[in-house]
């Protein structure tokens, strides 16, 4: 079957625009503020452990739902996502007071989901993939078996949607700089929803 030329032109197009300079920040450039941890943030699919001090019927373990909400005894659903342990432990300490004396609640983590990640690109097995939490872009790369023979290896991006941006911010690395843990590359952490781009 013959593609007619206007497709092709379309499509050149398109391949061309997406390989274009664009805008983009350097990893090196990235404020200190965007690289620091904010801590562990609880996820749909992760299994958690609550305990009340002084009253086990209260706790138990609670799968995340899709929905970001666990159910326990008395307080039906609650909203985790979002949330650290420890925020969560203090929500559910306001919602319990109404059954218990000053409660006292702890979270564990005991499952965490895996934070899932684009690969796209010229890399051996474009795909998503599950890294463990604090995974860098190097991580991401070799789950995907390395780039290819064609890849350009300074141009690496990560696209990352935050608050209610219309367009993801593209956040742009190096081959040298991951490989020898130079300037911020070595400290930046994918976060769930992050693709990683290799052109």
């Amino acid at each position: 079957m013959k593609i007619p030329t206007t497709v092709l032109l379309a499509v050149l197009g398109l391949a061309l625009a997406c390989r274009g300079p664009g805008t983009y920040v350097w990893a090196k450039d990235l404020p200190a503020t965007s690289l620091s941890d904010p801590g562990y943030l609880i996820g749909p699919g992760d299994l958690l452990l609550v305990r009340v001090w002084n009253d086990e019927s209260l706790g138990g373990r609670a799968k995340v739902r899709s929905d970001g909400r666990i159910s326990l005894p008395f307080l039906d659903d609650v909203s985790a996502a979002g949330l650290s342990p420890g925020d969560l432990a203090r929500a559910l300490e306001v919602k319990l007071a109404g059954y218990v004396n000053q409660p006292r609640v702890t979270i564990a983590l005991e499952e965490e989901k895996l934070v899932a990640v684009s690969v796209l690109g010229e890399v051996a097995k474009p795909g998503v993939y599950d890294l463990t939490a604090g995974s860098g872009v190097l991580q991401a790369l070799a789950s995907a078996g390395g780039m290819t023979p064609w890849a350009t290896g300074d141009r690496i991006f990560v696209l990352r949607r935050s608050g209610g941006e219309a367009r993801p911010t593209r956040i742009r690395f190096t081959e040298e700089a991951l490989a020898h843990a130079e300037d911020r590359s070595a400290s930046f952490r994918l976060r769930r929803g992050d693709v990683v781009v290799v052109e």
